[in-house]
């Protein structure tokens, strides 16, 4: 299984830099797997394509990580992405240019109010940064930070909120799941009156998700740790489903798929690296709901393995005949 089958010309253009006015405007593509059939639509519709039976499954996870730009005390610009708090102004943190920024350095970021030492490295390549000023870190922080959008999109955004799905609540993430992203309060509440039900998974994005794929055999590449749960109540509800698991993104996706590697859901709290190429035996998901994603992507190799590649390339290949947004604030598919 090659990387360069999974490969596709994404012009700049379609990059999607902002997110849409109205969050449930944006298109959907519709494919269905059985016939091959392509439809246009806008993403309100996905009501009617929602069967009353159906279980809806999101990724609750909230996007927390912080942006910080600044320099060295000895000179130099770096940037520190803050993924998660260890306590006693202590952080886990990405630092880029990382070869630069050995343990023991000081970094300053708001002109110098906010101070910070490298103590130690991770054992993913990042640092341990104890943070220190005369007056409140967590508030500098919050002054200084900037959301953490991907690497692909280069002007910020003035309202982080838009970065963030209506439903996300339990922090965790350097990147929101960007399917859930579509989803407005109105829509749930229209999904969940035609009889459909929802359930919650969490899994937190790592950085690593906008990491590409090296190896030319897909099959070498060893997929990223992330950190996930199941409740017993979404396990529950998933296994007893009268009608289809309308799954929301890739990352509810691996979710779900690891907890039921056994063939049913089983309550799980832990990490996943599940991998998921051409051949992978689906136990849970029936719809997929996603956005379009890069080429030579473990997103778009997961969304392969579900619609089949030929399919997958081919949608693919219209969205962009079509002039469809890509990543993460473009459009999205119903894959059923």
């Amino acid at each position: 299984m090659r990387l360069s089958d999974f490969d596709y010309r994404l012009p700049p253009e379609l990059i999607a830099q902002e997110p849409i006015a109205e969050r449930d405007t944006s298109r959907l593509l519709a494919l269905r797997r059985s016939t091959g059939e392509i439809e246009h639509r806008r993403f309100r519709d996905i009501v009617e394509l929602i069967r009353p039976d159906d279980l809806v499954v999101l990724n609750d996870t909230r996007v927390t990580a912080t942006r910080l730009k600044g320099s060295k005390r000895t000179g130099g610009r770096v940037e520190a992405l803050l993924l998660c708090r260890l306590g006693g102004g202590r952080y886990e943190a990405m630092v880029k240019p990382g070869r630069r920024v050995d343990v023991g350095a000081e970094l300053l970021f708001g002109d110098g109010a906010l101070a910070a030492r490298a103590l130690e490295r991770t054992e993913n390549g990042g640092r341990v940064l104890e943070f220190e000023s005369e007056e409140d870190c967590d508030d500098l922080i919050g002054r200084f930070g900037e959301v953490p959008l991907p690497p692909y999109i280069h002007r910020p955004i003035s309202d982080g909120e838009r970065y963030q799905t209506v439903y996300a609540r339990r922090a965790g993430s350097a990147a929101a799941p960007t399917a859930g992203l579509h989803f407005t309060p109105e829509l749930i509440g229209k999904i969940r009156a035609k009889g459909a039900r929802t359930a919650f998974v969490t899994l937190h994005v790592g950085i690593s998700t906008f990491r590409p794929v090296r190896c030319e055999n897909v099959l070498d590449h060893e997929m990223h740790t992330e950190t996930m749960s199941v409740s017993r109540e979404t396990a529950d509800a998933i296994n007893s489903r009268k009608g289809r698991a309308v799954v929301v993104g890739t990352t509810t996706a691996r979710a779900l798929e690891s907890a039921a590697l056994g063939g049913r859901v089983e309550p799980t709290r832990g990490e996943t690296k599940l991998f998921i190429t051409p051949g992978f035996r689906f136990n849970v998901v029936d719809v997929l709901v996603t956005n379009f994603h890069m080429p030579k992507s473990t997103l778009l190799i997961l969304v392969s393995a579900f619609a089949g590649r030929d399919l997958t390339m081919r949608a693919y290949a219209e969205a962009v005949r079509e002039g469809y947004r890509f990543l993460s604030f473009g459009d999205a598919m119903f894959i059923e």
